[in-house]
């Protein structure tokens, strides 16, 4: 694109234009003043531990695990755990996940990367010859990974936890076994799915008497309270060889033993790609994560197979310019963020994917420089309406990437939004766990696998079928998910985690608390509790990757002079209700005392709680 003008002359002209916003919008500036001194929920303060997740029966089983002695991996396993029960429609025993962990005793910032591979017999090859060169959209066996959560949970147990499977398990099988009260999003969830409804072994456990439960009646999984018995099992079997032979045991029963087996034959047996060498070679892996400093702060992010490091490109690029005299939630403060994550995104696209597959050039795409030079592609009184990845191989000497195809589509539907969920944990130590989990759609596949009470994650729809592509299908690759979070440091002391559902706007949800926080001194309860903006302007993760150039969206309390202004900039923009763009939870520890302050979103059914 060639701009207009040269970059300092757009900056001049986008600051005298937000000195004239700024002097005529008071309107703006009393409503957020009204905003920040009356926060719909409270922060959450303690001294201990803090807990925030979506649901408030995960947080509730990781302060059990808290108070009972345990410190806050096997708290967050604990919760986890739960939160596949309480929250069914967005994660389970059957999800991916990817992971943040601050080690206080080693000091060191650790990602786990438990994203789920695609089955061997998965091709390209395959999906032209029998599917019309089409990918399932969030539906059926032939969208699935293998599950990665079972082996996070290990991985968290056996290089971090002090309790046993059987004791983090207790409160998730005593929920499965002997029920719950649903709330009311799981069944609004199970009474709107259609694709629950088209298998036999989903009705079996959703509809067990042949209607949706109703909110506040007592829903079990049984059949999922035994298949986690089974681990516990495997676990008490082996106790006498150690603890960690007894964890790997309950592991091993999951990937490589007679769960895998009967995971296979109903794969097998419904059209399903999955055989049990795909169980039997999974593992999920520690790698190093990804960072930048910001404005001071290390905002860390995980490396693979994941949209995380967009977060990084365009908090990079926003660094450049003065967001806080542009005000919060003005007009050049939400054209400028959305412009740097469609520069972002873009290099997502064309960039990002499964590291054992792919090389990502990091060096590049992480400096100063190359963000200085994708800064200047901003128009500030223009909306882009193309995907712009750039070239970062001048910043990552001796190596190029000119021939990396990329593709934007802008037919079809594909959504950017997804179904995940999030549970961030801060013990006594200051450990930090910020663990996103998830089905990447409302009940993943829809598939109840046969007896054991769970559905697989759908995260193959992610795949490209373009060869050549970073994040193109291949057996055993992981795809490039959506699911990130944020881990922050400051002065090498831990400071924040923060997680969110929600598709593709992840790390816009993220980043605008981070931002808030940050750059506008909002504590993290009125972070999150802010108004908010999105765009789709770049290839959505589902298959077909739709792009609608342009677009974008905010919350009905974004002030009209503010929506009026982003029109005049081309932005097609939509108006969403006043608190319906969020899910987050973030967990913020003080530097100088150490004291924890923990938020939930009101927008959900998130729960916070400390001591």
């Amino acid at each position: 694109m060639t701009l207009k003008m040269s970059f300092p002359t757009a900056f001049c002209r986008l600051t005298i234009a937000l000195l004239l916003f700024l002097c005529c919008s008071p309107s703006l500036r009393a409503q957020e003043e009204r905003e920040s001194r009356n926060p719909m929920r409270p922060v959450i303060r303690g001294r201990q531990y803090a807990v925030s997740s979506m649901k408030p029966e995960a947080t509730r089983a990781a302060v059990q695990i808290l108070e009972a002695g345990g410190n806050g991996f096997d708290a967050v396993v604990a919760g986890q755990a739960v939160l596949g029960i309480a929250d069914a429609a967005m994660n389970g025993v059957g999800s991916d996940a990817v992971i943040l962990v601050y080690d206080s005793k080693a000091q060191k910032v650790v990602s786990i990367n438990a994203e789920g591979t695609a089955p061997r017999l998965a091709t390209i090859e395959w999906y032209r010859k029998n599917q019309d060169g089409k990918l399932p959209d969030s539906d059926g066996l032939l969208a699935g990974t293998v599950p990665g959560v079972v082996d996070a949970w290990y991985l968290l147990l056996d290089r971090w936890g002090t309790m046993t499977f059987a004791q983090v398990l207790e409160p998730a099988i005593d929920m499965a076994e002997n029920g719950f009260p649903i709330g009311d999003a799981l069944a609004r969830t199970i009474a709107g799915s259609r694709k629950l409804r088209k298998y036999p072994s989903s009705m079996k456990v959703y509809y067990p008497d042949g209607s949706a439960p109703k909110a506040g009646t007592l829903f079990r999984n049984p059949d999922l309270a035994r298949l986690l018995r089974k681990l516990v099992e495997a676990e008490r079997q082996n106790a006498s060889r150690g603890r960690h032979e007894a964890l790997k045991a309950a592991r091993d029963r999951f990937y490589q033993g007679d769960i895998a087996r009967s995971l296979a034959e109903f794969s097998e047996q419904n059209g399903g790609l999955f055989r049990y060498e795909d169980f039997a070679s999974y593992t999920a892996k520690f790698e190093e994560p990804v960072h930048i400093d910001y404005r001071g702060y290390r905002v860390y992010k995980n490396a693979s197979a994941t949209q995380g490091p967009a977060e990084l490109f365009a908090l990079n690029i926003l660094e450049g310019f003065p967001l806080h005299t542009m005000g919060h939630n003005s007009h050049p403060y939400i054209h400028a963020s959305i412009e740097a994550i469609k520069l972002a995104m873009a290099d997502r696209e064309k960039f990002l994917g499964d590291m054992d597959f792919i090389r990502i050039p990091y060096a590049g795409l992480l400096s100063k420089e190359y963000a200085a030079e994708r800064r200047r592609l901003i128009d500030p009184e223009k909306a882009s309406l193309e995907l712009r990845p750039g070239d970062p191989s001048k910043f990552n000497p001796g190596v190029s990437f000119l021939d990396r195809k990329v593709t934007a589509h802008t037919e079809g539907s594909a959504e950017h939004a997804g179904d995940t969920s999030y549970i961030a944990v801060v013990d006594r130590d200051r450990n930090m766990i910020s663990f996103e989990p998830s089905l990447h759609s409302a009940f993943g596949t829809g598939v109840v696998m046969g007896d054991n009470g769970f559905i697989f994650n759908c995260r193959g729809d992610y795949f490209t079928l373009t060869p050549g592509e970073a994040n193109s299908l291949e057996p055993g690759k992981r795809p490039r998910s959506t699911l990130q979070s944020t881990l922050v440091m400051k002065d090498g002391k831990p400071h924040m985690i923060m997680g969110s559902p929600g598709g593709d706007d992840q790390v816009m949800r993220t980043m605008q608390t981070l931002l808030n926080m940050i750059d506008f001194g909002m504590d993290v309860q009125k972070a999150i509790e802010a108004p908010r903006w999105s765009t789709t302007s770049f290839p959505a993760s589902p298959f077909p990757h739709t792009m609608y150039p342009g677009q974008a969206s905010v919350e009905s309390r974004i002030p009209e002079a503010v929506r009026s202004a982003l029109l005049a900039r081309g932005h097609k923009l939509s108006v969403s209700s006043p608190w319906s763009m969020g899910s987050n939870a973030a967990i913020v520890v003080d530097l100088q005392t150490g004291l924890l302050s923990a938020g939930a979103d009101p927008r959900v059914e998130a729960y916070a709680w400390a001591r």
